[in-house]
């Protein structure tokens, strides 16, 4: 088996679907297995997998582990030489899976550790596909933008005033080369027991730490050109209120994990500060009934 590709899903359904029908049209001439890790989605998923895909492996993790515990778990299955970690909410354009491969055996004199593609949002305009270990000071400049600008909505959602134009896709620009991460959405990594996701961030960073580990045995991550891969949700522009977005679930979980990567691999003192900084903006009244029964994982992190 050359690769295994995974998958986590968490009730969506549809958006799998079309996932694994752009697997299984668009790979060829390549030895690949699909893992399907569901982390107790009750949409009917499960079903729809076992009735319209029996040839993926299903991982039925019954509850929601989080996606780096459910990507270990189907690592923890996983026969391929290497491991193509995947959103659910991707299509594949192209045979990105042998591009993938093709390059890493080409390259293999070039210790390689991760590799991706420059991803499209649903507009075909190119989203995030990388990005940049955080230090302390890209960490609290951005915060203290993210805060100053969330009460600055939080101020016009108090005159009436609508919100929801200042809701704005992000700037994205292609590249290819050397990065320091490459996103999770379409990972291609060896599959090697060394580099399994740290379990204690359940949501975002999980990447960003295991390719920071990579870095210090001195392996490469790129971003390289051919493989074309779509990532809808992530691209697409959001149209909720962005006051109420700040206390989404997702956002909530971005915030605990970034306090959790910066403990482990900056200093205790600068996460002391960055959970002053995030509990704040917790505070508001707009988004306190989503945030409230998440500040004692925020101080424990």
């Amino acid at each position: 088996m050359q690769v295994s590709v995974i998958i986590v899903n968490f009730n969506t359904r549809e958006l799998l679907r079309n996932c694994l029908n752009s697997i299984y049209s668009q790979t060829k001439d390549i030895s690949f297995e699909v893992i399907v890790s569901d982390n107790g989605s009750v949409d009917g998923s499960v079903e729809m997998l076992r009735s319209d895909f029996p040839q993926v492996i299903l991982v039925d993790n019954k509850a929601n582990l989080g996606f780096g515990t459910a990507n270990n778990k189907g690592l923890d299955v996983a026969k391929g030489e290497f491991v193509f970690y995947l959103n659910s909410d991707t299509l594949l354009l192209n045979n990105a899976i042998k591009i993938f491969y093709d390059y890493w055996k080409q390259h293999e004199s070039e210790q390689l550790g991760a590799l991706g593609c420059n991803l499209v949002d649903g507009e075909n305009k190119v989203s995030h596909s990388y990005g940049y270990f955080p230090n302390a000071f890209i960490v609290f400049r951005r915060l203290v933008h993210h805060l100053l600008t969330f009460y600055r909505l939080n101020f016009l959602k108090l005159l009436h005033v609508d919100v929801s134009k200042d809701c704005k896709a992000g700037n994205y620009k292609y590249y290819c080369g050397d990065v320091d991460y490459v996103t999770g959405a379409d990972l291609f990594v060896k599959n090697d027991a060394a580099f399994r996701f740290d379990e204690n961030f359940f949501l975002y960073y999980e990447e960003t730490d295991m390719e920071f580990r990579m870095s210090q045995k001195g392996l490469r991550r790129l971003i390289i050109e051919g493989p074309c891969v779509m990532h809808l949700v992530r691209g697409g522009i959001r149209k909720e209120d962005e006051v109420v977005h700040y206390g989404s679930f997702s956002i909530i979980q971005s915030e605990i994990s970034k306090v959790r990567y910066v403990k482990k691999h900056l200093s205790k003192s600068v996460a002391f500060l960055l959970k002053l900084l995030i509990s704040a903006q917790w505070a508001s009244p707009y988004i306190f009934k989503n945030t409230k029964k998440h500040f004692k994982t925020l101080w424990r992190a």
